[in-house]
């Protein structure tokens, strides 16, 4: 069995602060509809002609842990653009010797997944530099769109209710 994708940072900031931090999704990762502050909430992720992901918020353990659940996406670079249906993006967070680790883990993203190398490269990049950079200093990295890639309100508002929709049609 392959090893689900994790990385790991320590940061100068308090198990509370780097909570906060990660749920604060959009000035990490970038621009999100909906919303990530409790448990059931869902949000939207994307990257225009390339990727989005809708997810709904299933734990929320203040200054110790965040999970979302994968509730829907689609991956326009990979054969099986669902490759992310159902998998569930994990922080665990914990004072080390004076200093807070957060580990980061995509369960069900594994080596033998299509979107691996891109999947973990984007992770590392937003885990390791824009959140990081987020919880030490206050500004992190997000991914901004513009011009072209712009998207509206009402852009994201229909994509969050397309994957809402695709969730409630796997329920069945």
């Amino acid at each position: 069995m392959t090893a689900n994708f994790t990385t790991t940072i320590t940061v100068d900031a308090s198990p509370q602060e780097a909570y906060d931090a990660i749920n604060d999704v959009s000035s990490w990762w970038g621009r999100i509809t909906g919303s990530t502050t409790a448990v059931d909430d869902e949000f939207v992720y994307v990257v225009p002609g390339l990727h989005y992901s809708g997810f709904r918020v299933a734990e929320l353990e203040p200054g110790r842990r965040v999970s979302w659940l994968v509730t829907g996406s689609h991956l326009d670079f990979v054969a099986d653009k669902q490759e992310w249906n159902g998998t569930t993006v994990r922080f665990d967070i914990a004072d080390v010797d004076g200093r807070t680790q957060v580990i980061f883990t995509h369960d069900g993203l594994t080596a033998d997944d299509q979107c691996y190398d891109v999947c973990t490269n984007a992770w590392g990049m937003f885990v390791d530099g824009s959140l990081k950079a987020l919880i030490d200093t206050g500004a992190g990295a997000p991914y901004i769109f513009g011009g072209d890639e712009a998207l509206t309100t009402e852009d994201h508002d229909e994509l969050h209710r397309q994957v809402a929709a695709a969730a409630a049609s796997k329920a069945v």
